[in-house]
């Protein structure tokens, strides 16, 4: 399988944490994934810690910018891709869901998820069982996570 077979994306709602995105971009860059940053992002895209955590990865990165949530929507419609959330709301273990080729593993903002909106928008709620009393894990750790079970159900 070449890496464009999978044809997966990761999109970022709304990001806070430049380390993350940068992470998230030199990981998606090693294994051929889109990324796309639904804005407004809480930093500057092209912040020094964004390049730093992504170091000489981010231009063999795919990153595609969306103006807003909007936006991103019809694009993603206008593409017919389904739309996996990752959430601690969430009930669906990861582990237990059939990935597609196409599909966009959504990760929320931060410091606060997503909106209701976006809730309802995705196809799927999809959640990385923890111990109890854990709380979220990090957005460059669940995105790596996701991505990981998906690629190896594409290999199935």
């Amino acid at each position: 399988m070449t890496n464009n077979q999978a044809d997966l994306r990761i999109a970022l709602y709304q990001p806070d944490i430049p380390g993350n995105t940068g992470t998230i971009l030199r990981m998606a860059a090693c294994f051929g994934i889109g990324v796309d940053v639904i804005e407004p992002a809480g930093f500057d895209i092209s912040d020094r810690a964004l390049k730093r955590a992504g170091m000489d990865y981010l231009e063999q990165a795919a990153l595609t910018r969306h103006a807003d949530w909007t936006h991103f929507q019809q694009w993603r419609l206008s593409e017919n891709r389904r739309l996996l959330l990752f959430s601690t709301k969430a009930a669906e273990p990861y582990t237990q869901f059939s990935f597609q080729r196409g599909d966009i593993l959504l990760l929320g903002r931060e410091s606060a998820g997503v909106p209701a909106e976006v809730h309802q928008a995705a196809d799927a709620r999809l959640i990385i069982p923890m111990v109890p009393g854990a709380r979220s894990l990090n957005m460059a750790l669940s995105a790596a996570i996701a991505a990981g079970e998906a690629l190896r159900q594409f290999q199935l």
